[in-house]
């Protein structure tokens, strides 16, 4: 087993030819996440709380968004942003600005569910109690609800990053050098170790998620406590 071709290439697997060239490798993979799952919460928070007005001009343009991203690979939405920005926009968006977009797109769909059914979680009296002491129905829920439905949301925000992070590999197919194409790119250098070289970065995202997901693991129990002492 030739694991000094891992060894000699491990820095570009970490992060490119940062910094005589631009970053790539694993440290990309997790700014894409990183980035990904920031703009797609704040999308997501909007579709979320859009989908559960009563008003039918908010609440219609949430759901066809909702339903339509939840129903296209991801895959489909990355060339979508890659090939149809030029003509949209009228110049190229870079491989790594249109797949970033792309991600926050996505997960951002995925988000506004998770909001939805948070909010919806919790007892209806919250809202009742909050209006009847005199709050609005935005007040309400800026004060009162969505405070208590974002903490119950952790875990699946956790979760969401997690399914992110190794979704972040797709991008390898426009060209962004995350951390597969960096791989591809070492082993078409090398042609000696592809064993090697792709067990090298299945770790590399199996610690990644692990990490995240016991991370998510102990704070749903920490919500578990919290709810058990309220």
């Amino acid at each position: 087993m030739q694991w000094d071709i891992v060894i000699d290439n491990f820095p570009y697997l970490l992060w490119g030819a940062y910094p005589e060239g631009p970053l790539g490798g694993l440290a990309l993979s997790v700014l894409l996440s990183i980035g990904g799952i920031f703009g797609a919460f704040w999308i997501g928070l909007a579709a979320g709380l859009m989908r559960l007005s009563k008003r039918w001009y908010i609440k219609i343009p949430s759901v066809i968004y909702i339903e339509i991203i939840r129903g296209v690979p991801l895959l489909m939405l990355i060339f979508w942003f890659y090939f149809l920005a030029p003509i949209l926009l009228g110049k190229t968006l870079p491989e790594a600005e249109s797949a970033l977009v792309a991600f926050i797109v996505f997960t951002g769909a995925y988000i506004g569910e998770i909001v939805r059914a948070g909010v919806i979680a919790l007892p209806k009296g919250q809202m009742e109690a909050s209006r009847a002491s005199g709050l609005s129905h935005l007040q309400a829920m800026r004060y009162v609800i969505l405070p208590q439905a974002l903490r119950n949301m952790i875990p699946s925000f956790v979760n969401q990053f997690v399914s992110l992070t190794k979704d972040t590999s797709l991008a390898y197919v426009i060209g962004v050098v995350e951390l597969t194409r960096a791989a591809v790119q070492v082993n078409n250098r090398t042609l000696s170790a592809p064993m090697e070289i792709y067990l090298t970065i299945l770790v590399m995202y199996f610690v990644i998620c692990y990490v995240l997901t016991a991370l998510s693991r102990k704070l749903e129990k920490k919500m578990a406590r919290y709810q058990a002492r309220g």
